[in-house]
This record gives C-alpha cells, structure tokens and sequence, in this order.
C-alpha cells in the first residue's frame, strides 16, 4: 500500500477566525510552485526570490493536501496558525518537519505517513472472510486511534479520528469487493475488441496461447498515471516471454484524441487499446469495475488467473509473474 493521502480531504469543520500564516522552505525542490488542495479549496504558491513558498490561507479548518512536484502529503490547517515547514524533497516524507502554531498536528500526521508500514495492513488485506477482515480492521482502528498524542488540538484529534473511520470504512468496502472478484478466477474471461492505437481493433483471442496482463486506466487517473513507470519496468523484465501488456482505456469518446496524445507523448509500451463505452464497457462491467487503476491477469487458455492482480509497483506482481509465465 501506498502511504493514504486521500481519505483526509473531505474532512472539515467551520472556522470565522483568523488566516493561516504558511511558509514552507524545502531544499533540492523540483519545481518553484506547489499547491494546497482538498475538494473545496485550491491555493498555488509560488516560491518568492529566496526560493521560499509563502502564503496567507482563507481557509475552513481542516485536512488539505499539499503537493509539490510528485510528492504528496496531508496537513492540518487552521485559521489563525503561524505554520513553517521545512524538507529536503529527495528524502521528502522522513525529513518533513513543522514549527510554528499548528507545528504538534502536523508533526504527528508528518511522522505518520513516514512510518505507515505495509504490514499494518497485511492481514486486512489477506482476510479470509467478512468476520476477519472486520476485526483486522477494527485492529488498525485501534492501533491508530492510541498512536494520537495528548495535547492536540481536539478539532484536529475529532477530525482524524473520523477521516480514519472513513478511510478504513473504504477499504473494508474495497477488499470485502475482492471476494467475489475470487470467485471469478477460474473461468473464462470476458472478451473484448477494442481500438488499437497502431490502428485497428484488437480483440482477446488475438493473445490465445499467451498469458495477458491488463492494466484498466484513464488519462485523467493520477494513480494510474503513477504506475506507468512501474509498468514500463515490467515490461521491459517480462520482454520475450509468454505474456502480453495491455492497456484498455475507459476515458470517455471525447476525450479519444487526448488518448491518443498521451500514448504517443508518454511513449506508452504493450498493446494500448481505448473501450467503446467507457465505464459502461461490457468488458469492464463484467469484471464489476468500479475504480481505477485495475489490473487482471489472464492465461493462456483464457481463463481468469487473477481479476484482481497486484498493481506493477507491487512487488507481489513479480512474485505472481515468475510462478506462471516461462
């Protein structure tokens, strides 16, 4: 798992006080602009001369996320706090660290994410059943809630509290899914013919004898973006071996030639192909496709090996690759 930074934006409460006094310094930096964000609330700060971010904040209290460059990480605002930060970008979340008014809330969400270990999650993840998987989760409900430290502010402590809840509720909803996406590995999967970026349609029998990956995305999908690298790099280990790299994508019809745009400009690999109907796809309604990205591993007698699969940053994909395809 990557290191949860979405959960937190829609959390907020009301505030008439004062603006936040933001400075942020933040050596080895990939770019002179960074932006505070959550679903209400957009703010671009731009670094003055000194290479400084700084900015006075209208804010409602609560998370945001601040991201500079490709980094990305949570912070509690609160009209009225004088808040500093300084980093270094190329050891990002271990060197983030806050002073100022507003400093003990941020710190404790800063080391947070710094610490936030797979493993935590691990037997959520691998629950066998319903009844495992809510007590796993109550688990990490109640490791996270004794982790808070006396003292903070109690908006804050009230807000994360239910941004964990959330965050947690969401994931029990995600993997109680994965069970019954178990239940189609086995069978024959759904097929597809879709359009080729090379020109052309290509459908799920042209793999016949081949084990095929799946990468299910958009152009408008940041984590989906985020795992192109990763998906290059498995790709270029797997090159010359029984499996195939596909990309569908489900952006909507208007968007085709911003499709076509990125494949080229990003120099995607594997085989790109865009559906027909978007979410409405029959191939991605078979598979039940809610979110994105989604990945699905099928063999080469067109059966279902994993709808489910791990993403290409996950070391589990290695693991799952090199026990079937030779």
């Amino acid at each position: 798992m990557k290191k949860i930074v979405l959960g937190l934006l829609t959390i907020t409460s009301l505030s008439l006080t004062a603006q936040v006094d933001f400075t942020m310094n933040a050596a080895n930096k990939p770019s002179d602009s960074l932006l505070i964000r959550s679903r209400t609330f957009s703010k671009l700060i731009v670094a003055d001369k000194n290479g400084e971010f700084k900015s006075k904040l209208d804010v409602t209290d609560g998370f945001y996320q601040l991201k500079l460059g490709e980094q990305v990480t949570n912070l509690y605002l609160k009209n009225g706090n004088d808040l500093k930060a300084t980093l270094d970008y190329n050891n990002f979340d271990a060197s983030l660290v806050y002073t100022g008014k507003g400093a003990k809330e941020n710190n404790f969400i800063a080391k947070r994410l710094a610490s936030q270990n797979d493993k935590d999650y691990d037997a959520a993840m691998n629950a066998g059943d319903e009844a495992q998987l809510t007590a796993e989760i109550n688990k990490i409900k109640e490791k996270t809630f004794s982790s808070i430290p006396k003292g903070l502010d109690e908006n804050f402590t009230n807000l994360f509290k239910k941004s964990t809840e959330a965050e947690l509720a969401g994931l029990e909803k995600y993997i109680k899914q994965s069970f019954g996406l178990k239940k189609l590995n086995g069978t024959n999967s759904p097929s597809f013919n879709y359009e080729n970026h090379k020109g052309g349609t290509t459908k799920l029998e042209d793999f016949k004898g081949k084990y095929v990956y799946i990468d299910v995305w958009a152009t408008w999908c940041g984590p989906c973006r985020a795992e192109i690298p990763s998906l290059k790099k498995t790709e270029e280990a797997y090159h010359g071996k029984n499996i195939e790299f596909v990309s569908i994508s489900i952006d909507q019809q208007k968007d085709h030639e911003k499709w076509k745009k990125f494949v080229t400009e990003k120099q995607l690999g594997g085989v790109q192909l865009m559906a027909d109907k978007d979410w409405n796809s029959d191939f991605a309604k078979s598979y039940g496709i809610t979110g994105i990205p989604r990945f699905i591993l099928i063999g080469p007698d067109g059966k279902i090996v994993n709808a489910d699969a791990p993403r290409p940053s996950s070391p589990e994909l290695t693991r799952l690759l090199d026990s079937v395809v030779k």
